[in-house]
């Protein structure tokens, strides 16, 4: 087991990571993060997610961004379902099947969600109550 303050130290680790990093660019239109949990939203006019995940890639040896795409205008991101619907973002609750639960990476959920609409300021707003 490891020390009480590593996820502390993880956390503020994670901050710096971010604030230096990921924060500044003007190419993500939203970026949040619950612990090791992961949802950016970004246009797919002027970035695509490799070059997402590649730039996340190289600012740590230790940080190794494992993305889980859009799926028909929907993705899960923690217990929520998050569905595209052309200029808005629908949320609903995401309930797992346990009949079709698969095997998955329990350290790292980084979720990509791409938009490719006009009005890309709405949607920020409407994600981010502060922005």
């Amino acid at each position: 087991m490891g020390s009480p303050i590593s996820g502390i130290m993880a956390e503020i680790f994670l901050q710096h990571i971010e604030d230096k990093h990921l924060l500044d660019t003007k190419n993500i239109i939203y970026y949040i993060r619950y612990v090791d949990d992961i949802l950016i939203i970004y246009d797919t006019r002027h970035i695509n997610d490799n070059t997402i995940q590649n730039y996340i890639n190289q600012i740590h040896n230790n940080i190794q961004l494992n993305p889980t795409h859009e799926s028909n205008g929907q993705i899960n991101y923690l217990d929520l379902t998050i569905i595209r619907n052309n200029t808005k973002l629908q949320i609903d609750i995401y309930i797992e099947n346990p009949l079709q639960r698969t095997q998955r990476s329990t350290t790292n959920s980084t979720i990509l969600l791409n938009t490719k609409q006009q009005r890309t300021d709405n949607i920020s707003r409407e994600c981010n109550p502060y922005h």
